[in-house]
Order: C-alpha cells, then structure tokens, then sequence
C-alpha cells in the first residue's frame, strides 16, 4: 500500500506520497487549489501504475477534497488533530506528517464515504459544539445578525450554493440560473476565491450574492478562535482582492458551532447564515432525489442548501432545473440570503 499525505496551504495542496517502510515513493508535488480534478487523476494514475492501492489522508481542517476524491474511487481517511502534530495558526499540518499517520496507525483515522461526508465518526463533537453554542447563536439572533430562513408570509426563497467556485460546476449552475433568472447566493471557500478570482467575478456580474464559507472547509470544533478568525479574514481579504467586497453573510461548514467561533462573530464581521432546507446533494443520492428532498420541505422564507463545489456536483446540477420549476410553480420568488435576512428583521 501507498500513503498519501495531502496538506492544505494558503495557495492549494502540498501532497507527500510514502511507501510502507516510510520512503517516498514519488516526488512532493504541490497542487493549486484550480488544479483539483488534475490532482485525483494523478492520484488515480500512481495507485494504476504501481500497482498499490493509495491510502488518501487529509486532516480535520480540510473538507474541500474528500467528495471529489471519493467519487473518484479512492479511499480518503482524516486525522483528527490527537493523532497529529499541532497545527500552525493557518494551514494543516505537514503532508509528510498526514502520510506517515496512515502508515503507522491506519486503524487509528477515519475512513470518510460521500454519506458521512468530513465529519464521518465525529457527530458527537458537532452536536456537541452546536449545543454549548446555543447562548451565543440566541444573542446573535436577538441582533440580527443569525439567519435560518426568512419570514413566512412573504413568497421569496433564497436557494444557495455552498464550497465553490468550482471551475466546471459553478458555470452550469449560473447557466442554468441565467435561464431561470433566478438569483442566488453563493457561499464561497477562500482557497477557491483566491484561485479562482474570475470564476467569482462571474458570479457577482450574474447578479448573484456572495456569502463567507471558510478558507479550507474545517471542521470547527477543532479550531482555536485565533484559527477560526483566521479562516474568515483571510477568506474576506480573497474576496476583496477578487471584487473589492467583502461578504456580509458567513455559512459554517457542515452548520457546525462552537463557542469559539460564535464568539468571534459577535466581536464583528459577517452575519451567521444557515439553512431551513437540506437537499442532501452532498450525499449524491440522485438528481430525482435531490429535487424531490427540496421541494417536499421548501416553504416562503426558506434558505435552500445545495452545492456547486467541493465535489463532484453533476447529480446536483441535473436536479436544478427541476428545483427551480417546482418552486416557480408555487409562485415563490428567487430572491439572495441576504435579503431574507433584511426583511427577517
């Protein structure tokens, strides 16, 4: 078996592959955050050219890679941060460091699939975080500044669009948008908006609005406040180079809360947005699936989640047209998150 070590870094991925006696078995590469699918296919390309199944390891603050690599058919284990060396304020720890884990104690991470997503094995720390929250996300509500949906006797949903910009994806979704003219929200990683500033550009001159999702997809219970404020700032400063404006909203990965992180948000920046509607489209369970989970839940007010990046997003792109007639259909209107939060007020 090969073992595969992939650290994130303010510019994309560092990866380390290692052999079972711990030499490398290939050259250290790094990896633009743009050059995703490239990566997986050279991932794929080393397990068929020796022969060796590849164990793919990323650490807890990474959850960009694990649904592209997945349906690729590579296996993607995470070390959790008891496993590994402490981390920097910004950045993962080494891809050697990653690689070795796996090679001496596989048994000890986490095998993640596309049900489970990152968080696989860890929901006691996600409920957990979101319970010892609960006082800190109530005095954002009481300001204003915590949004699940929008009020109910107005007929305007936000549908939004989670770990782009995705250079394949994203553009059919603003196709398919610009067909509807529908408008929608785009919550969007800074490793993405950094590599990507065009992509970003070309959803804000569709009309459509921009919201803060992270610089690396973390799992939050793991971050110190100084690392989490890290991920925001920096993720804002990509945005301003990228279309000189900064996000009001802020979307948590997999709608974790930690006390650190809440606390953080009510010092200042962005509001906190989630969602009254998942469509489950991380999960891959079929475009007729998809559509059929949103519109079966969808309500006015309602904030829809879906997604055009951090994946392979076809199943999610095929089931959009049926999402949009559905609620056209009910005579909802298509408005951005941050305007149900206007009138939430």
């Amino acid at each position: 078996m090969l073992y595969v070590g992939i650290a994130w870094t303010a510019d994309g991925y560092d990866v380390e592959v290692i052999d079972a006696r711990g030499n490398r078995a290939a050259a250290p590469a790094q990896w633009g955050a743009e050059r995703v699918s490239e990566l997986t296919q050279w991932l794929l390309d080393t397990e068929r050219e020796s022969r060796l199944p590849c164990a793919v390891v990323v650490d807890s603050t990474n959850g960009l890679l694990d649904g592209l690599l997945t349906a690729a058919g590579l296996a993607v284990h995470r070390a959790d941060p008891w496993v590994l060396p402490e981390r920097p304020a910004f950045g993962s720890v080494s891809a050697l460091a990653l690689a070795e884990s796996a090679r001496t104690a596989l048994g000890s991470l986490s095998p993640l699939t596309a049900e489970g997503g990152g968080q696989t094995g860890r929901d006691d720390d996600y409920h957990n975080g979101i319970r010892h929250s609960e006082p800190l996300e109530a005095e954002l509500g009481r300001t204003g500044r915590c949004l699940r949906h929008g009020p109910r006797d107005r007929r305007e949903i936000a549908l939004t669009f989670d770990d782009g910009p995705d250079p394949v994806f994203t553009r059919q979704v603003l196709d398919i948008l610009a067909r509807y003219e529908v408008r929608a929200t785009f919550f969007c990683v800074g490793l993405h908006v950094n590599a990507l500033p065009d992509e970003v550009r070309r959803i804000r001159d569709a009309g459509h609005s921009l919201g803060n999702h992270t610089w690396s997809h973390p799992f939050l219970p793991d971050l110190t406040a100084e690392q989490f404020r890290l991920q925001i700032d920096r993720t804002s400063d990509a945005f301003e180079r990228a279309v000189g404006e900064v996000p009001t909203l802020f979307r948590p990965p997999y709608g974790a809360r930690t006390p650190e992180s809440l606390g953080e948000l009510l010092t200042g920046g962005p509001a906190l947005a989630l969602w009254d509607v998942d469509s489950w489209d991380w999960a891959r369970p079929g475009p007729e699936k998809i559509a059929k989970t949103v519109l079966d839940h969808a309500q006015p007010g309602s904030l829809i989640l879906m997604h055009d990046g951090g994946g392979d997003r076809r199943e999610s792109v095929r089931a959009l047209p049926a999402v949009i007639e559905g609620l056209l259909e009910r005579g909802l209107g298509f408005v951005a998150a941050d305007d149900l939060r206007s009138v939430a007020r």
